[in-house]
């Protein structure tokens, strides 16, 4: 199932710009590792919720994961063969905010090789381009 905000105070909102890098949810907090976007980009809810059936399907409920994104924003669409000067369309669907940095899933309780087996196929769903991450230690 799509995921998508109980309620939110504007039910349309305007497309904006991304900018810059990511300067939150850029590191490995719940897992071992971590699947990182490398580019900019709005992930649909679909994209998301696919790349982690594809996930829990290869792993069979082994280790623990967690998904760092949430679609708070969203999309809408006038129906086609629609004249001009209707106003903005309804809400279609509902995408997360990707900067390159951001970490889209995290895995942990697993072999290093069993995780890049199961990111290499999230990554196939997601639409922009990723790389699997290590936790780095604190000093």
């Amino acid at each position: 199932m799509a995921k998508m905000p109980s309620r939110v105070k504007y039910r349309k909102s305007q497309r904006g710009k991304i900018k810059g890098n990511a300067c939150r949810g850029n590191r490995v907090s719940f897992g071992e590792y971590g699947l990182q976007a490398l580019e900019r980009s709005w992930i649909n809810s679909h994209q998301l919720e696919s790349g982690r059936v594809s996930i829990g399907h290869f792993l069979r409920d082994e280790g623990k994961l967690t998904v760092r994104l949430f679609p708070h924003k969203s999309i809408t669409a006038t129906p086609a063969e629609t004249r001009m000067g209707t106003g903005k369309g309804e809400p279609v669907d509902w995408v997360a905010i990707v900067k390159p940095g951001t970490i889209i899933y995290e895995l942990g309780g697993l072999p290093e090789e069993l995780v890049r087996a199961a990111f290499s196929r999230a990554a196939h769903k997601m639409p922009v381009r990723t790389k699997m991450v290590k936790r780095r230690l604190k000093v």
